[in-house]
């Protein structure tokens, strides 16, 4: 019914760069918050960062400053540019969306299959 399809992550060095990008389709009326999370290998997943329909946006401490999340709505995009990289970011990202689905009373969220990051010299 409603797909989240990430992108971008790889392997970089630390102080690089990243761009994710997470793609929502399917039967999609409208999408409220936005989001990433991720989850490092032996720890629990955590907020990365969200941005809400009006772009209105909150971040993880840990990335304040060096992530910058964004949104296309008029193509049900969602993107992370991630800069000066550290080794403790490693993890998978996960996209996470709120959706308003056709024929669905209801908002739900919604989560992609995630996508690794690697930072390592």
């Amino acid at each position: 019914q409603v797909q989240l399809v990430e992108s971008g992550g790889g392997l970089v060095q630390p102080g690089e760069s990243l761009r994710l990008s997470c793609a929502a389709s399917g039967s999609i009326f409208s999408i409220n918050d936005m989001g990433w999370y991720r989850q490092a290998p032996g720890k629990q997943r955590e907020l990365v960062a969200m941005i809400t329909s009006f772009g209105t946006t909150t971040y993880g401490d840990s990335v304040k400053g060096r992530f910058t999340i964004s949104r296309d709505n008029a193509k049900n995009t969602v993107y992370l540019r991630m800069n000066s990289l550290k080794p403790e970011d490693t993890a998978v990202f996960y996209c996470r969306a709120h959706i308003n689905k056709f024929q669905s009373p209801y908002p739900t969220w919604s989560w992609g299959q995630g996508t690794q990051v690697t930072v390592s010299s």
